[in-house]
């Protein structure tokens, strides 16, 4: 059963990882996967959605790709 919160999390923050035209965009994008997986693993969803907005942020940031 965890390994399928697990993935199912894991699937869900693929799918609504992105990057935003702007760093609000990309705080907010990183910010509900990250909320949205903590939730899906019944952890904290606060630090959840911190973790994700500097996640998506710093990948941003790390890879020339987005704008």
């Amino acid at each position: 059963m965890r390994t399928l919160r697990i993935s199912s999390a894991l699937l869900l923050c693929a799918g609504l990882a992105a990057c935003g035209d702007n760093p609000g965009e990309q705080a907010l994008y990183g910010g509900s996967a990250g909320f949205l997986g903590a939730l899906v693993l019944d952890s904290n969803p606060v630090v959840g959605a911190a973790a994700g907005a500097a996640g998506n942020l710093l990948y941003c940031k790390l890879e020339r790709n987005c704008r």
